[in-house]
């Protein structure tokens, strides 16, 4: 960013904490104990210089915002912790608070492209099933949260506007189909009915819903989620580390760009690896009648 572009955005986030001041510039000039035509030239269009070190402190200060933000290198105005823990209990009917946060930041997100790398299978692709087996040991109403929230991105990720990328490992997705590891509990026909539908629901959200798998053998990857060029988390286990700076949000989209660059298959061939995937599912384990289907 050149020095022009710093001072532009500058003056336009300057700009923004006064007026979410309440006060005239007068007094907010007043209160910062800076002349109100020094502040009338900061904010001037023909101005293209930055104000001394101490008068930035002095505003960031007083607005609780950093200076990061000002200058235009961070997206995240409010002081915030960076780190925000999940607790694992929520109140009955709601949802916990990382998962307010985070539906908040999809929501910020509008617009831009949304790049993830899920933990597991991508949560908006979950059927309920699914997603009680996952969290079968928690006690309180979580699983129903959960569904409610995978509902609320597919709702999301239905509209027009919207733009997703999905990175995961193949061996991840075959680990799945074929019930090794964290699935080994997960009966065949849940296994069935959630290839099937993640198969349907591929073939309707494509192209803003476009899922790569790369070679996990090659490159690896933490869940993550980078909300635009607003934040980036990444998921540690029941927390989250959230990056609001600009070069972090750089570097962890380049992140996901090379892995995207290293896929083996490609988004019009997700849903053919998983038909193949189906069927060697259903020659193992022959499909049972009498099973009722429930998806989000």
């Amino acid at each position: 960013m050149d020095r022009r572009e710093t001072v532009r955005i500058f003056r336009q986030r300057l700009a923004e904490v006064i007026a979410r001041s309440g006060g005239s510039r007068a007094a907010f000039a007043q209160r910062l104990g800076i002349d109100r035509s020094t502040l009338a030239q900061v904010l001037s269009d023909a101005n293209d210089r930055l104000p001394r070190a101490e008068t930035l402190a002095a505003i960031a200060a007083d607005q609780q915002v950093s200076i990061d933000w000002l200058l235009g290198l961070s997206q995240e105005g409010p002081l915030a912790p960076a780190i925000i823990p999940q607790p694992l209990t929520i109140e009955p009917g709601g949802h916990s608070p990382a998962d307010e946060r985070l539906t908040r930041w999809h929501a910020e997100a509008a617009g831009y492209k949304v790049r993830y790398v899920p933990a597991t299978l991508p949560d908006l692709l979950k059927t309920e099933e699914l997603i009680r087996y996952e969290y079968r040991d928690y006690v309180g109403p979580i699983p129903e949260s959960r569904i409610e929230a995978a509902h609320a991105r597919l709702a999301n990720q239905r509209r027009p506007e919207t733009d997703m990328e999905v990175c995961s490992s193949i061996q991840s997705v075959e680990s799945f189909a074929r019930g090794e590891g964290i699935w080994r509990e997960l009966p065949a026909p849940a296994r069935r009915e959630q290839i099937e539908w993640m198969i349907r629901l591929l073939d309707e959200l494509y192209p803003t819903f476009r899922w790569f798998l790369y070679d996990g053998v090659r490159r690896f990857s933490v869940p993550l989620t980078v909300f635009g060029p607003k934040r980036a988390a990444i998921y540690v286990g029941h927390m989250y580390l959230v990056f609001n700076s600009t070069e972090h949000i750089r570097v962890l989209t380049e992140h996901f760009d090379n892995l995207i660059r290293a896929a083996i298959v490609q988004p019009p061939k997700v849903s053919t690896v998983l038909r193949r995937l189906l069927t060697e599912l259903n020659e193992r384990e022959p499909v049972t009648r009498g099973r009722t289907k429930r998806h989000g």
